[in-house]
């Protein structure tokens, strides 16, 4: 979370104006790691970790490795002088960054719910995301510091001399050790945790040609448009909200209104437990997208700043409810010797989600409509819109599911 902040929240801005990249040029970086990162839990590592139930191991691995990458990626980019091949380098040196750290998405995912009975897994998530939020808070307020060299230097001089990409690699290498403490995981450890639809679909062989039920490939299509909206414009937000034409915020004002999110996410992700044992978990998740949805309406009408950190408050509110109560309803859809592979599936809809739809849909509607001259503030407030309807077309689906599942049984 610390090197999320700290790095995603900047770089856009870096590729954007410093390496002076296209609006879409600049969604690359996140979105071809990310896809790298989604082939790599589908189809190797979330394979790897069903075969040998090894969780604790891929995390460790995945961690170390993309530390030292990381540090690697910095070094060559400085090695030219041409900026776009520059920025071309960090984008395709983070894609083989997340190939690796894609091991430890596969590994935590499924060791949550190898240690944690079904009626605890969203309360546990929600004060991981809670905990989480306070390494986002450090990182987004140190990059904020450092893009710019506290300012005295320039903007840009954080990722150009390196001094982020060294913080970001120390922090996920030293974050391994408490890792050693757990325990490896693995189907021993959660097999009595088989929720009642997955044991039928094992005994009767229901399930998809892919392994998974006709709920859960539904439940699927409805997260993939419910983070493709809520995170299609995460890239363009730093980019809007420093447009000279429009809010024209420093890097440090940027890192406040960034916190207000994590400062929601802090607080809500503490609540969540109390919330998912009085409400069912996909109905807190419907909960969810519905402020996301206010969310970015907010971020569309907003004339003053003040809108802006109310906005993205919500923001972190809604984060925190639909990743927590998102994963606790997926965990009981998915059986317990197939949660490398599935979970890596479930996982995809929201990593894809941090570029694929900014690489292919806001980042170019804001090209053409900036193209066609409407002009730069109007543009990104489009792309907002766009994001919006994206979530409201999840929410649909979403509700075919629910209705779709009012008579599944609570879990044993």
């Amino acid at each position: 979370m610390f090197r999320r902040g700290l790095f995603y929240s900047y770089l856009s801005i870096y590729l954007r104006f410093f390496l002076e990249l296209s609006v879409t040029e600049t969604t690359l970086f996140a979105s071809l790691p990310m896809i790298f990162n989604v082939l790599f839990q589908n189809f190797v590592w979330g394979n790897i970790s069903d075969k040998y139930q090894l969780r604790r191991t891929l995390i460790i691995i995945g961690e170390i490795t993309a530390a030292v990458i990381t540090i690697a990626v910095w070094y060559i980019h400085t090695l030219t002088d041409n900026n776009v091949t520059a920025g071309y380098i960090i984008i395709i040196g983070l894609s083989v960054v997340e190939i690796f750290w894609s091991m430890s998405n596969v590994g935590w995912s499924a060791l949550l719910s190898d240690l944690y009975p079904a009626e605890e897994r969203a309360g546990i998530q929600g004060k991981l995301q809670s905990f989480g939020s306070l390494g986002r808070f450090a990182g987004v307020f140190i990059g904020g510091l450092l893009y710019d060299g506290v300012p005295y230097m320039y903007p840009g001089w954080g990722f150009h001399e390196g001094a982020l990409f060294m913080i970001a690699s120390g922090v996920m290498a030293i974050s391994t050790i408490p890792v050693f403490f757990l325990p490896e995981g693995g189907f021993a450890v959660g097999k009595s945790e088989t929720s009642a639809e997955s044991l039928r679909e094992l005994v009767t062989g229901s399930g998809s040609r892919f392994g998974i039920s006709r709920k859960f490939g539904i439940f699927l299509i409805a997260m993939t448009f419910i983070y493709f909206g809520m995170n299609s414009v995460s890239l363009l937000k730093s980019q809007y909200l420093t447009l000279d034409d429009g809010f024209d915020v420093s890097s440090g004002l940027l890192s406040y209104i960034l916190n207000t999110a994590t400062i929601a996410v802090f607080i809500v992700g503490l609540t969540v437990r109390k919330m998912s044992l009085k409400f069912k978990d996909e109905y807190l998740l419907l909960a969810g997208t519905v402020i996301t949805m206010v969310y970015l309406l907010g971020y569309v009408f907003a004339q003053e700043l003040i809108l802006i950190f109310a906005s993205d408050f919500l923001f972190g509110t809604s984060f925190a409810i639909i990743v927590a109560s998102s994963y606790a309803y997926a965990s009981r859809l998915i059986p317990p010797e197939k949660r490398g592979k599935q979970f890596a599936l479930f996982n995809a809809t929201m990593f894809l989600s941090w570029g694929v739809p900014g690489t292919f849909i806001t980042g170019p509607l804001v090209d053409f409509l900036i193209h066609s001259g409407l002009g730069d503030v109007f543009s990104y407030r489009m792309a907002f819109l766009a994001a919006a309807v994206m979530v409201l077309i999840g929410s649909c689906i979403l509700i075919v599911t629910i209705r779709n599942g009012k008579k599944e049984k609570p879990t044993a």
